[in-house]
């Protein structure tokens, strides 16, 4: 066994290529065995096990920086590098993350969670490199799914202005987290169909030098004989023309070309485009049959890849997917946009029963926003289903093309709040926030997955400028539905239960968190409140008025960052409307990056438990007790 001796890259240069390509499959057999366990993204990381051998044998990390777009497909990168004893750990609560990690291993130079990066940190570490005086290798590696990103083309543009030294690994598996779509993702399904690994503009080359000398006009003409030929034989003319000296297809698990071909990169001046051929979940079947599933998967059957996952009500995912499908048939103006999740969206379904009204963008998050703007200018009624950490990336265009045009566009927003293993990067706890203050805009989180569905329809209904619903990454409760869907009054809040003197605000999932806390201090003889703030704005004016003119000691509770969402924009109410001896506490996630680990210990860790809410009510009556008592004798 190679693998367990290896714990430095610089231990593979002593191999020979037949001894890493036994290697390779040691490591895909550590793979499959260590993720049934943990979890994770299997299938890229299958896809990437000679690529990134042949990059650590070829180059010298951490001195040469690799860079890895996304980061999920670092697992081997990670093993390489001295941490497969850590594997145990992968995505759980203080272990390995499931991403690069800069703290974890000075091999790790580049962090990120969200697509299309790698370019444009490349430039900055090759620009950095060079004002510095210094000579090591900068790479990228970066999947055909993630180039549909527009941040990747204006990379791209840049690099090929400057024309400084680096190298684009393009990792062409077809696929990101679905299938690919587009016009690059045509395009290189033209390049894929050529397998020739010689590239035809070297052969024109030395075809042209073979013709005698020719005299200064002739000599022009073989020039531009020269480009002609190029366009019509060169597959990767469009990167040639970019300003990269394009080298592929490569076979991405044929260790000796692949090597050979980075060396013949190195002998490049400028930037170089090495475009690599892979398959994803390569090596074992049910990853390879089954793409989609094994991009990320949970604790799995290492005999048939089935995940192992625990019986329970539907995920809020699936039934927003059922929902919309029943609201489809209701409204044919109905269109569902989404930026490569059309799976983890939960919309498969709708794109089968509604073909033509399912667009799927590729990672274009930007231009997702600004086609739902037009098409509700244009009478449809899009919804935007997208998770909300990779909404972020559409900030610009929510405010400026959808809410300033007070477009009728339904946000979807899925993942919200914490997200468990995938940890920091993934974390929907900030939409709230960047949302909420922009005019327009009128957002839902539901308590239970029946009142999501009512939410739905309520949202199709609406018809005055954009509107949005959030929803946990969690199963449902497992309410009954209501077989009829129903409109909630815009603004509306609902009392689940009265109190004396004290009141639980929450939204989404924290409202399970304050009936589970109301029914343990009842037992004590404390009576609390618990109000849903099932809409996260406009407020339930009249709602915190009675709240306030009843003396009411108020927590507000949420899954979603403490400054500026629900809990700042009670406070800001009673400010504006001259109320200051309410007292509200907050009890939000706090000023920090929460990093992976189960969603209850992503709670326990920013101590938004039944405990800690139970904890923080006590707390209050002990202040209050005290102060009356200080008041009485004084």
């Amino acid at each position: 066994m190679l693998l367990p001796q290896i714990n430095d890259p610089k231990q593979l240069k002593s191999l020979s290529v037949d001894e890493l390509t036994t290697l390779a499959e040691e490591i895909r057999r550590f793979l499959i065995e260590k993720l049934t366990e943990t979890g994770g993204h299997l299938g890229s990381n299958l896809g990437v096990v000679e690529l990134t051998l042949a990059l650590h044998y070829c180059y010298n990390s951490p001195r040469d920086k690799m860079i890895y777009d996304v980061g999920h497909q670092a697992y081997v990168h990670k093993i390489l590098t001295g941490r497969q004893d850590r594997f145990d750990t992968l995505r759980k609560y203080q272990g390995l993350c499931g991403f690069v990690k800069r703290s974890e291993s000075e091999h790790d130079v580049w962090e990120a969670g969200h697509s299309s990066t790698s370019l444009s940190a490349a430039m900055g570490m090759a620009m950095a490199r060079d004002l510095k005086g210094e000579d090591n290798k900068v790479i990228a590696v970066i999947g055909d799914g993630a180039l549909t990103g527009g941040m990747a083309f204006e990379a791209l543009n840049h690099i090929g202005h400057e024309k400084r030294k680096l190298m684009v690994i393009l990792n062409d598996n077809e696929m990101s987290i679905a299938p690919n779509v587009g016009a690059m993702h045509n395009y290189l399904s033209k390049i894929r169909s050529d397998r020739h690994y010689l590239r035809a503009k070297d052969e024109v080359e030395g075809l042209l030098k073979k013709i005698p000398a020719i005299g200064g006009r002739l000599a022009k003409t073989a020039e531009q004989l020269k480009n002609s030929l190029k366009y019509m034989m060169v597959p990767g003319v469009l990167f040639e023309e970019l300003g990269f000296t394009y080298l592929g297809p490569v076979d991405g698990h044929d260790l000796e070309k692949m090597i050979d071909t980075f060396h013949q990169a190195d002998n490049v001046a400028g930037p170089v485009l090495v475009h690599v051929l892979t398959t994803k979940g390569k090596g074992y079947k049910p990853a390879e049959t089954d793409f989609y599933k094994s991009h990320a998967i949970s604790p799995y059957k290492i005999e048939s890849g089935q995940a192992l996952k625990a019986v329970g009500p539907p995920m809020y995912t699936e039934v927003f997917g059922e929902t919309l499908i029943e609201l489809g048939r209701e409204d044919s103006r109905l269109i569902a946009v989404t930026p490569a999740m059309p799976g983890g969206s939960g919309l498969f379904p709708f794109a089968k029963e509604f073909p033509d009204r399912m667009i799927d963008v590729g990672i274009a998050e930007q231009h997702a926003a600004t086609l739902c703007a037009a098409l509700a200018m244009e009478g449809m009624k899009p919804v935007y289903a997208v998770y909300s950490t990779f909404m972020q990336r559409a900030y610009d265009q929510i405010v400026h093309d959808i809410c300033r045009h007070n477009a009728n566009v339904m946000f979807a927003i899925d993942r919200a709040g914490f997200v468990g293993a995938d940890g920091e990067t993934h974390q929907g706890v900030y939409d709230v926030a960047f949302m909420r203050h922009i005019p327009n805009m009128v957002m839902m989180m539901p308590k239970d997955e029946n009142e999501l569905r009512h939410m739905m329809k309520t949202a199709l209904e609406y018809n005055d400028g954009p509107i949005a619903y959030r929803y946990p990454r969690i199963n449902g409760t497992g309410v009954a539905m209501d077989p009829e869907l129903r409109t909630i009054p815009i603004g509306s809040w609902e009392r689940l239960r009265t109190g004396e003197g004290y009141a639980v605000v929450a939204c989404g999932p924290m409202v399970q968190v304050a009936e589970e806390a109301a029914d343990l201090l009842k037992r004590e003889g404390i009576q609390v409140g618990v109000v849903n703030a099932r809409f996260l704005k406009p407020l339930d004016n009249s709602m915190l008025l009675d709240l306030a003119h009843a003396g009411t000691n108020m927590v507000v509770i949420e899954e979603a960052c403490q400054a500026g969402s629900l809990g700042s924009s009670v406070l800001e109410f009673y400010a504006e409307n001259d109320i200051y001896d309410a007292r509200v506490h907050l009890m939000g996630v706090p000023d920090i990056f929460v990093e992976h680990g189960s969603i209850k210990e992503q709670r326990q860790e920013t101590g938004l438990t039944v405990e800690a809410l139970c904890a923080r009510i006590k707390s209050m009556m002990a202040l209050s007790a005290y102060n009356y008592k200080t008041t009485s004798s004084s």
